[in-house]
């Protein structure tokens, strides 16, 4: 982890999402759709989608919408010096322990004040070498979560770090059809935006 970006601090959590909070300074490097990762021991680490980004508002931030001219200088003070709150919403997709990978629910959630990591392009590309079995966890979210636009910006990033991306597409995009094969409403959704990325 000592060269790995750190993209905010744990606010709650449960066994299948987590929500982490950070400054606005921060967030040029998460992006909807990518992976992340909390370690939780030192044998251990938690992976998860980050499926929704809130900037939420306050009294000055009130105050400032309703003024005629807001100057440049009042906006940059606001955005880097005041503490903006800005929340990631974050999908549990498995997990790492003792090296190995598993696509399951983790042990135990993290806790308050963990430090979430943007995973870098070599950890995304060994999460996504296995067999895609987190593709489930999404799937099984498509009533509360925009799983199409999920699951197309997440294959978007992925596939930029495969040795072979279009043929890394070419399995993820037959494994997300063997998992909906028996929920043609949510398989035409799915297809749909991920005719966004796969050319």
């Amino acid at each position: 982890m000592g060269s790995a970006i750190e993209v905010g601090r744990l606010l709650r959590a449960s066994s299948r999402e987590f929500v982490a909070g950070c400054r606005v300074s921060q967030l040029n490097a998460p992006a909807f759709g990518a992976l992340v990762s909390v370690p939780l021991r030192a044998d251990e680490q938690l992976y998860g989608l980050i499926y929704d980004i809130q900037i939420a508002d306050d009294g000055l931030v009130r105050q400032l919408v309703t003024s005629e001219n807001v100057s440049d200088e009042v906006i940059r003070d606001n955005r880097e010096r005041r503490i903006v709150p800005v929340e990631m919403s974050v999908l549990a997709v498995g997990y790492a322990q003792n090296g190995q990978i598993r696509y399951l629910l983790p042990p135990r959630p993290p806790l308050s004040l963990d430090a979430i990591y943007l995973c870098d392009p070599d950890e995304v590309r060994r999460f996504t070498s296995g067999n895609l079995g987190y593709f489930r966890h999404i799937l099984r979210a498509h009533d509360t979560l925009p799983v199409g636009e999920l699951l197309a910006s997440h294959l978007h990033q992925a596939a930029g770090t495969q040795a072979d991306p279009q043929a890394w597409l070419q399995r993820a995009v037959q494994e997300i059809i063997t998992l909906l094969r028996d929920d043609y409403a949510t398989l035409m959704e799915v297809l749909s935006a991920l005719r966004e990325v796969i050319a």
